[in-house]
């Protein structure tokens, strides 16, 4: 499971009972999972890169070699945010082991732009994107073409990392404070949850390193401009969330992933879905690893 930014593993490990230890919290002992939850590079314990080149490909590629060489055969990959984009790569680059996927973050619509909006469903989507796009992303921008610039701020003060990580400038409350609702931490989120992020960034001195991924993937989408990327031919499994920036259609998720063999809209939930409500991430995750078991 792969995280996102600006999160980090904490925005994962309320999951780990659910999964690992499913009878305990209203499954069964045969929907176990192992978990391996890696930390981004760049991101918190993992150090800053030492070269360039450190994309959602190479991320993949990076993972898929993790899971060789801690002996697992047969393993399903899940992520949202930046985890999205990582565990689409992997899709894509379908490594011997991999048996399926799981996000929560249609990426194949930010890279090839929203396919067509005639349905209500559709068009609430398009709505939303361009919202995000003109009023939403500042952070998104700043950090794929000029990182290093908020860079300075992100290492020199703990008030400016944690105002730009919050990012409470729009209305929509996007990333890590559109978890808040009426200025409190929704579901399971608690202000230590997110103090404790902050404080993980801070203490490492990745604030900087974290945002330059932006700017990788950016190198990466101008590099790749113009060609189709591999498809992805193994099971995916989506779950859109009611607070996600978007909620994405099915008819939008089977446009980017023809081999879509769950799709589910949860009740609650949002971009930060397995922070938020971990109970019902997790159930999403069973319902579609199910068929793969």
């Amino acid at each position: 499971m792969t995280h996102g930014w600006p999160g980090s593993v904490v925005e994962l490990l309320e999951t780990v009972g659910p999964l690992t230890d499913p009878t305990a919290h209203g499954g069964k002992a045969e929907d176990a999972f192992d978990l391996v939850l890696p930390s981004l590079p760049g991101y918190g314990f993992s150090a800053e890169p030492k070269e360039l080149g450190w994309d959602p490909g190479r991320m993949a590629k990076a993972w898929a070699e993790l899971m060789h060489r801690l002996g697992y055969t047969r393993y399903v990959a899940q992520g949202g945010d930046v985890g999205a984009a990582v565990t689409d790569a992997m899709g894509r680059l379908a490594p011997e082991g991999l048996v399926g996927i799981h996000t929560n973050l249609l990426v194949t619509v930010l890279a090839g732009g929203p396919p067509s909006a005639e349905t209500e469903a559709e068009k609430a989507a398009l709505a939303a994107i361009i919202t995000f796009r003109t009023s939403g992303n500042g952070y998104f921008i700043e950090q794929a073409t000029r990182p290093q610039t908020i860079g300075y701020a992100l290492l020199d003060s703990p008030v400016a990392l944690a105002a730009w990580m919050l990012d409470h400038d729009t209305d929509a409350y996007y990333k890590i404070s559109h978890a808040f609702v009426d200025k409190q931490p929704s579901g399971n989120l608690t202000r230590d949850h997110i103090l404790d992020n902050i404080t993980l960034y801070w203490l490492t001195g990745t604030g900087a390193s974290a945002a330059r991924e932006y700017w990788e993937s950016g190198q990466m989408a101008a590099r790749s401009a113009g060609q189709m990327p591999p498809p992805v031919t193994i099971p995916v499994g989506f779950t859109s969330f009611p607070g996600e920036i978007w909620r994405s259609p099915r008819s939008w998720v089977e446009k980017g992933y023809p081999n879509v063999t769950y799709y589910n809209e949860a009740a609650k939930g949002g971009h930060f879905a397995a922070w938020e409500e971990p109970e019902l991430f997790s159930q999403e995750l069973r319902a579609a690893f199910k068929t793969l078991r």
